[in-house]
């Protein structure tokens, strides 16, 4: 399994998510993976990643891009589909810009973090 943090930036929202990757690194976590329904080869036609919000212990998290409390909303649908599809190029901690993604503007977010900084 491989885990990674990235800060979800829409219009007006700052979302900081915990996603980690359903790849076993071992027999016993390909059963558990297989068990709990995703199968046993999880490289197969699609790559589960599954995100929770990190918000001081609250939230749920979900492997389905629509299955985030808000009811698939754009801000979630968008970052999560976004997320499963780039994540071995995003690295840890990096800004997922829904607008840049979805061609709302021409050019990414900087990190809320950076910005505080200056």
């Amino acid at each position: 399994m491989n885990a990674k943090t990235f800060e979800i930036l829409d219009e007006g929202t700052c979302i900081p998510v915990l996603a980690v990757q359903l790849e076993p690194g071992n027999e016993a976590d390909r059963y558990l993976i297989a068990r709990s329904g995703y199968g046993r080869n999880p490289r197969g036609d699609r790559s589960f990643v599954v995100l929770w919000p990190m918000s001081g212990g609250h939230g749920e998290a979900s492997s389905d891009p629509y299955g985030h409390g808000a009811g698939g909303n754009r801000t979630w649908v968008t970052a999560h589909e976004h997320i499963e599809k780039y994540f071995h190029e995003l690295e840890s901690g990096a800004v997922v810009d829904v607008e840049f993604i979805r061609g709302e503007t021409t050019a990414p977010k900087q990190s809320e973090r950076e910005r505080s900084a200056s």
